[in-house]
């Protein structure tokens, strides 16, 4: 079918009738705006991401369903790095005339998956055409207690520097589908990316995190926007950072930098944050529960920027920090942080 055929109501009405009511909403599609009722004694955490064709994904590259489930993931991530609950989400596409029905429908599919998956209600959204390539909006909605809420500007000074999971595989994987490869683990990763949604929340309720942010423009570039908000340094261990096998067999094979990946690729969707040392324990324990690994890579210090030591112990000087819409891919030549010493 095409999707001229099909229609813009036609087509919304399509969506509407595959999304499912969930607690919280009063209203949801169909009307000039949605009404939710937030939980008694939680405020509402808001977040937008825009995904363009040509610049965040190539649909030679990448299949509409996980397309779909990529497109809420990455909001899940930011809630998740503030400890919140996911429970809301809107989506807006512009649509190019000639994509298939069959194609959005496989879209729309993979993204209340995800939805389903986290029980996220889908409760509005916008349609238009496009002149040029496909254009992706989603905007997410979650619920937490305001006491509870992890910022990025609270990392205090002797706070251990600890990630989740492991690093480097969504670049690498990108690296992988560029030269021809469709499958393995870091491919995956790259393309359908799981958010740390319950390792998030349950750091904020036991309080363990101080500061929070997820990994999605590069390990260093988003450890210095809580570097910079906090107003403190950190020193990095670069020889502890968790990387998978897959990851660490390129890294021994090719590339004159081994690091880059890791530091600068991006899209790894981890949670990177703070905590006290003697909080170490109980957060393994509390995200073992999850399912999730977690790997202390340095400490905050006092001053600024970031000083680095590499696998073998000696210091490190990163040649970029991870990626930039508006510029050159940012690098530590261009950017006052970090201040490698």
């Amino acid at each position: 079918m095409k999707l001229e055929e099909l229609g813009e109501f036609g087509f919304i009405d399509r969506l509407a009738g595959q999304a499912k009511a969930r607690t919280g909403v009063v209203l949801g599609i169909g009307d000039d705006a949605a009404i939710l009722a937030p939980a008694a004694g939680k405020v509402t955490l808001a977040t937008s991401d825009m995904l363009v064709e040509g610049v965040h994904f190539d649909l030679a590259l990448s299949d509409p369903r996980t397309l779909g489930r990529k497109s809420l993931a990455v909001n899940l991530s930011d809630l998740a790095a503030m400890g919140a609950q996911p429970r809301h989400a809107l989506l807006s596409l512009a649509i190019p005339p000639a994509l298939p029905v069959e194609f959005l429908d496989a879209f729309t599919s993979g993204f209340l998956a995800l939805a389903d998956e986290f029980q996220v209600a889908l409760v509005g959204g916008d349609t238009c055409a496009s002149r040029g390539g496909l254009v992706i909006s989603v905007t997410a909605l979650g619920e937490q207690c305001p006491g509870l809420v992890v910022r990025r500007s609270t990392a205090r000074v002797g706070d251990l520097v600890l990630v989740t999971g492991t690093l480097g595989d969504s670049a690498l994987g990108l690296e992988l589908l560029r030269q021809g490869v469709r499958s393995g683990r870091s491919v995956e990763r790259h393309l359908d990316p799981l958010p740390r949604v319950a390792a998030g929340i349950r750091l904020a309720e036991a309080g363990l995190a101080n500061a929070m942010i997820d990994v999605s423009d590069g390990l260093l570039a988003d450890l210095c926007h809580v570097l910079d908000l906090s107003g403190v340094g950190a020193r990095l261990d670069l020889s502890r950072l968790p990387l998978s096998a897959e990851c660490r067999h390129h890294l021994a094979t090719g590339g004159n930098d081994p690091l880059v990946l890791p530091l600068a690729g991006g899209e790894d969707y981890e949670l990177l944050f703070t905590a006290a040392p003697e909080r170490e324990a109980v957060i393994r324990s509390v995200l073992a529960d999850c399912g999730v690994q977690v790997t202390v890579i340095g400490e905050i210090i006092a001053g600024a920027g970031v000083s680095m030591t590499d696998l073998a112990g000696n210091p490190y000087f990163p040649a970029r920090l991870g990626y930039n819409h508006f510029g050159i891919t940012r690098d530590a030549a261009s950017s006052r942080l970090p201040e490698v010493t």
